[in-house]
């Protein structure tokens, strides 16, 4: 993305957030905690943030703002409070998604598109319930809550009008990078194997998100 495209009033920010949220990656690969590892776990979305704020020329670039702060608040709550703090966090940040999303559906889909839309929730629900099934009752049900918001967000994601290669996608990566926290809390596979994928795809998630939502709407207002 080329900041000169005219539209990006604060590119900067673009890139501090894509070296905040890949830089972090060290911090999970080497096992870091502490007051610090939490505010630079939440500072690549929380730029993404306040970059979507810099470039809201509307009320659907202020809502993605909103939805991308409680993901930046999540990313600090799940470790510096607890998990189902984060969580609450993260499912209202995707609820307003979901509200923008749906205000902005797409006009036709093909018939395979309509196919996932469909399926995204139910086959969602499902890989959650089986690496999930050997948990507490609570926690399975609190798990299975909110893999229905996280797949609910990724399906009208993937119907709305923004990209799909970088909004569609994206919301699909932040789908999988939560199975997989579940695979690696289930014992389904191993945390050292999950380890390697849930911040790259969670991360990457949130920033073709931003990418798709914001590129369009501040596009748009510019013509």
């Amino acid at each position: 993305m080329n900041g000169e495209q005219g539209w990006d009033r604060a590119h900067w920010l673009w890139m501090a957030a894509l070296v905040g949220g890949s830089s972090y990656f060290a911090a999970v690969i080497l096992h870091l905690d502490g007051a610090l590892i939490w505010a630079w776990k939440a500072s690549g979305v929380g730029l993404l943030a306040a970059w979507a704020a810099a470039n809201a020329y509307g009320r659907g670039g202020w809502t993605m703002a909103a939805a991308l702060a409680f993901g930046a608040l999540g990313d600090w709550m799940l470790d510096a409070i607890g998990m189902m703090q984060g969580a609450a966090a993260f499912a209202a940040g995707h609820v307003i998604a979901i509200v923008l999303y749906l205000g902005n559906r797409r006009a036709a889909m093909t018939g395979s598109q309509k196919l996932l839309v469909a399926v995204v929730v139910p086959l969602a629900l499902l890989a959650a319930w089986g690496l999930t099934k050997t948990a507490e009752p609570d926690q399975m049900a609190a798990a299975l809550a909110y893999t229905a918001i996280v797949a609910l967000m990724a399906a009208t994601a993937w119907a709305s009008r923004f990209p799909r290669y970088r909004t569609g996608i994206g919301a699909m990566l932040f789908l999988a990078s939560d199975l997989f926290i579940f695979a690696g809390e289930g014992g389904a596979l191993s945390k050292d194997v999950t380890m390697w994928l849930v911040w790259p795809l969670y991360f990457g998630g949130q920033a073709l998100i931003a990418w798709g939502v914001v590129g369009t709407l501040a596009k748009e207002a510019k013509l």
